[in-house]
C-alpha cells in the first residue's frame, strides 16, 4: 500500500522534486526559449512604439488623464442630477405642500 503511494506522489509531484520543472511551467517552455521570445517581442512593440512616436511614458500619462477625465465626468454627473433634484424640489414641494393643505381642509 504504501509503495503504490510513493509511486502515485513520484509521477504527480515531479515538479516538486525537481524545480526546473517548476520553472519551466511557470514560464511556458524553457527559460532561453523565453528569453528569447520576450526580446523579440520587445523590439516588435519598441519599434511599433518609436513608429507611432509613443512612448511608455505617454501611455502611461495618457491612462492617467483618462482615469481622471472619468472620475471628474462622473462628479460632474453627481453635481448635475443634484441640482435637478433641487430645482425639481423647488416646484414639487409647494405643489406637495399646498396639495396637501386643500385636502385637509375638505
Amino acid at each position: 500500500m504504501e509503495a503504490s503511494r510513493i509511486r502515485a506522489c513520484q509521477g504527480a509531484c515531479a515538479w516538486i522534486l525537481r524545480p526546473d520543472v517548476q520553472m519551466q511551467d511557470f514560464l511556458g517552455g524553457s527559460p532561453l526559449s523565453i528569453l528569447v521570445k520576450l526580446i523579440f517581442l520587445s523590439l516588435l512593440v519598441g519599434a511599433l512604439l518609436a513608429f507611432l512616436n509613443v512612448t511608455p511614458f505617454d501611455l502611461v500619462n495618457r491612462v492617467i488623464r483618462l482615469l481622471r477625465s472619468i472620475f471628474g465626468l462622473s462628479f460632474d454627473a453627481v453635481r448635475d442630477i443634484g441640482r435637478w433634484i433641487l430645482f425639481g424640489a423647488m416646484i414639487v414641494v409647494p405643489v406637495w405642500l399646498v396639495v396637501r393643505l386643500v385636502k385637509s381642509t375638505r
